[in-house]
């Protein structure tokens, strides 16, 4: 299972990227697995402005629905318009095509408080 040691993680299993003043937002490959196949993204935030730990939307597979939670934060600026059409990209690749939201980041220094990468795969047992 792959881990990218670029972002940082959240203990409700989303990702986060830190590009500049930006930060772009999914879920782990270990999230994706535990779902199963991703039919719906209901993401209806665009330009709200969330604290860290808020819902910012849903993920829908086959046998369960979940809430989506902001690793930190920010003002939801872009969603990702391919999992419009094709929710599958979570599954396929979740840190890549199959990202979730954009933020502008409010407060940046709550990312030091998510975990790396190492420490992620250790609270999964991984």
């Amino acid at each position: 299972m792959n881990f990218p040691a670029n972002l940082k993680y959240s203990k409700d299993h989303e990702w986060l990227r830190i590009e500049g003043n930006d930060a772009f937002i999914g879920i782990t490959a270990f999230a994706q697995g535990e779902l199963g196949d991703i039919v719906f993204v209901d993401i209806g935030t665009r330009g709200d402005t969330l604290d860290k730990d808020a819902v910012f939307g849903t993920i829908e597979a086959v046998k369960t629905v979940s809430d989506l939670f902001m690793p930190a934060g920010g003002k939801v600026t872009e969603l990702n318009s391919k999992i419009d059409t094709n929710p599958e990209l979570v599954n396929k690749d979740p840190y890549g095509d199959g990202w979730l939201v954009k933020i502008t980041l409010s407060n940046p220094a709550e990312v030091g408080a998510l975990m790396s990468a190492e420490d992620y795969k250790k609270m999964i047992g991984k």
